[in-house]
C-alpha cells in the first residue's frame, strides 16, 4: 500500500513533533521539518527543536539548514522539500511533513508559483514609498492589480505587489495558490480546546525560560540575530533581544512572548481552518492515533 505524503500541522503547543515521530515509527516514515523557524542553526529552545535524543532514532530533514542572517525563502522550501521527499520514496520510505508554517506546508503540499523578486527593483520602490508617501503607490497599485489592492495590504506587501508586477507584467493576485496538490498528500490537523491551549502555550514559554531562553538569545545576537529579518522577529527572540537591550523587563519579555505566542497559535488556527481537505483530530483524546492511522489507510486505498 503506497502512502500519500503525511502532513502534520497544526497551532503551536497541539503535540505535532511528537504524533509526527509516532506516524514514523508505525508507518516507516521520515520526517521533513516546515516549521520556518526551525531552519535555523541555534534557534532550539524558543522554537521549541526537538534535541536529537529525542527524535526517536528517526531521520530529520531541513533542520539546522540556515544561518540566523539568511532570510527564510518559502520557493526555495518548495523545491527543498520536494527533493526531500522523492529521496525518502526512493529509500522505501514515507515523507512526513511537520511543522505550523502555514504558507510552507502549502508550499510544499500544493500546486504553487512564486511570484519573481529583484531587490533592486524593490529597493527602488521602497525609496520612492519613503520619498512620497505609501499613498501614491497605494494608488498605483489600484490601477494595475485591483484585487490585491482591495486586500488592503500593509506597507511590505503593497511594495511586494507592485514589484512583482513591474518584473513579470502580471497582477500579484494572479499568483494566488489554488487548493490543489502537487502529488498525493494527506493533511493531519491537530487542535484543543482554547483554554487547555492557553495553559499549555503559558506553561511551554515558562520551560523556555528556565531552560535559558535568554542566554540563547544572548547567544546569536553575537552571531549576528538582529542582521535577520526573519530570526530576529521571531516569537521570543524580538522581545528578549528587548531585554537585553534594558527597553523591556525579562518579566514583561517572558508575559509578551505568551500572548504573542497565543496570538500565533490563533493565526494558525484560521489559516489551517480554511482548508476543507485537513482531517482534524484532539490531541489529548486517547482514540487520536488510532484515528490518525484509520484516516491514513483510507486515504491510501
Amino acid at each position: 500500500m503506497a502512502l500519500p505524503v503525511i502532513a502534520v500541522l497544526g497551532p503551536t503547543g497541539t503535540g505535532k513533533s511528537d504524533l509526527s515521530i509516532a506516524l514514523a515509527q508505525e508507518l516507516g516514515g521520515e520526517i521533513v521539518n516546515a516549521d520556518a523557524l526551525q531552519f535555523y542553526r541555534g534557534m532550539d529552545i524558543g522554537t521549541a527543536k526537538l534535541p536529537v535524543h529525542e527524535r526517536g532514532g528517526i531521520p530529520h530533514h531541513l533542520l539546522d539548514i540556515m544561518d540566523v542572517r539568511q532570510e527564510a525563502s518559502v520557493a526555495r522550501f518548495q523545491k527543498d522539500a520536494r527533493e526531500a521527499f522523492e529521496s525518502i520514496r526512493e529509500r522505501g520510505a514515507v515523507p512526513i511533513l511537520v511543522g505550523g508554517s502555514g504558507l510552507y506546508v502549502r508550499a510544499a503540499l500544493d500546486e504553487i508559483d512564486f511570484p519573481p523578486t529583484d531587490a533592486n527593483v524593490r529597493r527602488r520602490i521602497e525609496a520612492e514609498a519613503a520619498a512620497t508617501g505609501i499613498g501614491s503607490l497605494a494608488e498605483r497599485l489600484a490601477a494595475v492589480d485591483p484585487i490585491s489592492a482591495a486586500r488592503n495590504l500593509d506597507d511590505r506587501r503593497l511594495i511586494r505587489a507592485l514589484e512583482v508586477h513591474e518584473i513579470s507584467g502580471k497582477p500579484f493576485s494572479s499568483f494566488m495558490p489554488q487548493r490543489k496538490y502537487h502529488s498525493p498528500a494527506i493533511q493531519i490537523g491537530l487542535d484543543m480546546d482554547r483554554t487547555l491551549l492557553h495553559a499549555r502555550l503559558a506553561s511551554r514559554v515558562g520551560t523556555m525560560v528556565e531552560l535559558g531562553l535568554l542566554d540563547e538569545v544572548r547567544r546569536l545576537d553575537r552571531e549576528g540575530l538582529r542582521e535577520g529579518k526573519t530570526a530576529s522577529r521571531a516569537i521570543g527572540y524580538a522581545q528578549f533581544l528587548a531585554a537585553l537591550d534594558g527597553t523591556m523587563s525579562f518579566k514583561e519579555a517572558t508575559e509578551k512572548t505568551v500572548i504573542a505566542t497565543r496570538q500565533f497559535a490563533r493565526r494558525q488556527v484560521t489559516w489551517f481552518g480554511a482548508d476543507k481537505r485537513v482531517s482534524w483530530f484532539n490531541p489529548v483524546s486517547d482514540s487520536m492515533m488510532p484515528g490518525v492511522l484509520a484516516r491514513i489507510k483510507e486515504t491510501a486505498k
